[in-house]
């Protein structure tokens, strides 16, 4: 691309473009409680109402990245925006749960053009490697951001408008961002491509949609049901299928062997165990705020916003030290500080203090996931030659979205199984109706509800009590990602070592490397 200024400004376009699709992996979050009232949806519902958004967006990101090298990245782009705005609408109009969870659907495909597009174009218009780091450094910053912003965007929505609002405002926001990329994108050639393996992605889509299924549902089936033991076995050998058979033909829609790179594999791994953490984290908390803290959507909203602040602080300089100290020092760093931040939410009480508490621990985990998010993906992009960008972008977007579609569904269920059983057995002893316990039983909220509809003798008891429980569910789900995170930093404490600090060098330095074969690619 022509002069720098002309870049940067690219650069602001495709994340603005980015933004708009990332936003919604989070701001339904805050409508959660909404929507259970409204559309009488349990935590299941609600865990698919954000999940058919993800899951939707992480099987089609590598179709996504096969149209843009195909097609052209920005004709894709401006094709994934314009769809998006048009199921935005329908979306916006749902009349049910069903309905809104198709819907949601809809808007993964649509994001799965955009967000590829995005990493794709700033990797060929950033030639030099310095700008190159820092254009990476900056989108991964934004998807971090608007994950985290979203809940206090859809907070203000709700406390103006009706729930239909967080989708509504997807519009202009669309509108705005085809603008900026026809006034400031150039357009990209499309390139010559293999031919489109139909059978690895309809195998790919339903091994993670089964396994997702099968999580979610798990709670509610019972974890030792033939459906949910059926469902786990059945997903684990179909993508063990896709596996063999992208192992096998010669024009994969997964270049799997890309995987035989110890750099590359870890750094794909690390991303989605970050977006495992923050997905599932944002899940869990904005639930808390409202059903145990008290607090309205704007103001549950609010208090996610620090976490957006302190990703945005720490994303450059996560960057620098990974080029000061090289990006080992500072992924396992991150997966640490991840660790320590939901170590802490294991002291939270329904009395806990925001100021004295939460908003450490989220402090840590933004600063986790600032060190993990930008490293990582320059990591990975370096691994890629220039031909490679559109599948490598799509990789590394989908660690970002399959982390986060399981870290609802893990932590997600993890709660319910907890809550669910131990709601009924409470609240049966207490002497509420079975017909009351059933319905407590499908959400905090439906719970906090049935409390404040009994006799007002025995109302702030039962509160107390779905509100305890329900703490102690998350307390559970945490302890999942704590493991989780944990393991992550030391398997990264041997699998990194050795890892590039990265040199100035242009784009053709980089593809001379990665033609070697992506076991040589991060020499």
């Amino acid at each position: 691309m022509g002069s720098s200024t002309s870049r940067w400004l690219a650069l602001a376009a495709l994340c603005f473009a980015e933004l708009l699709v990332m936003v919604d992996n989070s701001i339904v979050n805050v409508a959660l409680p909404t929507l259970a009232r409204d559309l009488n949806a349990g935590i299941s519902g609600l865990q698919w109402i954000v999940d058919a958004y993800t899951l939707v967006f992480a099987g089609l990101l590598l179709t996504g990245g096969y149209l843009g090298d195909r097609f052209g990245h920005r004709r894709m782009l401006l094709a994934g925006i314009g769809g998006f705005a048009v199921v935005s609408v329908l979306a916006a109009a749902s009349g049910g749960l069903g309905q809104l969870v198709a819907a949601r659907g809809g808007l993964g495909v649509f994001a799965a053009l955009v967000f590829p597009a995005t990493l794709a174009i700033i990797t060929a218009i950033f030639t030099k490697s310095s700008e190159r780091a820092a254009a990476v450094g900056i989108w991964a910053a934004t998807s971090g951001i608007s994950v985290a912003v979203g809940p206090v965007f859809g907070g203000w929505l709700l406390e103006h408008f009706s729930w239909p609002s967080v989708f509504w405002v997807n519009v202009p926001m669309a509108v705005v961002a085809a603008a900026g990329v026809l006034l400031a994108v150039p357009a990209t050639q499309p390139v010559s491509v293999s031919r489109f393996d139909a059978m690895g992605l309809a195998l790919s889509i339903a091994g993670l949609g089964l396994l997702t299924y099968s999580v979610i549902e798990g709670p509610h089936f019972g974890w030792t049901d033939i459906r949910t033991i059926a469902g786990l076995v059945v997903a684990a050998a179909v993508l063990a299928l896709f596996a063999r058979r992208e192992l096998s033909i010669a024009d994969p829609i997964l270049d799997i062997r890309l995987f035989a790179n110890r750099y590359f594999a870890t750094a794909a791994a690390m991303i989605s165990v970050a977006f495992f953490a923050l997905f599932g984290f944002i899940f869990l908390i904005t639930q808390y705020f409202q059903a145990v803290k008290g607090y309205g959507p704007l103001e549950a909203g609010v208090r996610t916003l620090p976490f957006a602040i302190v990703m945005a602080v720490f994303s450059p300089i996560a960057m620098i030290l990974s080029h000061r100290f090289g990006p080992r020092f500072v992924a396992v760093t991150g997966a640490l500080s991840l660790s320590g931040g939901f170590a802490l939410v294991e002291l939270a009480t329904p009395d806990s203090s925001y100021w004295l508490l939460i908003i450490e621990a989220m402090t840590l985990m933004a600063v986790g996931l600032a060190f993990i998010s930008g490293p990582c993906t320059q990591m990975i992009m370096d691994a890629l030659s220039p031909e490679q960008a559109g599948a490598g972008s799509a990789v590394n977007d989908t660690t970002r979205e399959l982390g986060g579609t399981l870290g609802v569904a893990v932590l997600g269920s993890v709660l319910t199984s907890v809550y669910a059983t131990t709601v009924g057995d409470r609240l049966t002893g207490l002497g509420v109706s079975a017909g009351s316990v059933h319905t407590a039983q499908d959400s905090v909220m439906a719970g906090v509800e049935v409390a404040r509809r009994a006799p007002e003798a025995v109302s702030a008891k039962l509160e107390d009590v779905v509100q305890q429980v329900f703490v102690d569910g998350l307390h559970s789900a945490v302890w999942v990602a704590v493991a989780v995170t944990a393991a992550a930093a030391a398997a990264a404490v041997g699998l990194l070592r050795g890892a590039p600090r990265g040199r100035d060098q242009d784009t053709s330095a980089v593809a001379e490397n990665a033609s070697a074969g992506p076991s040589i690619g991060l020499r």
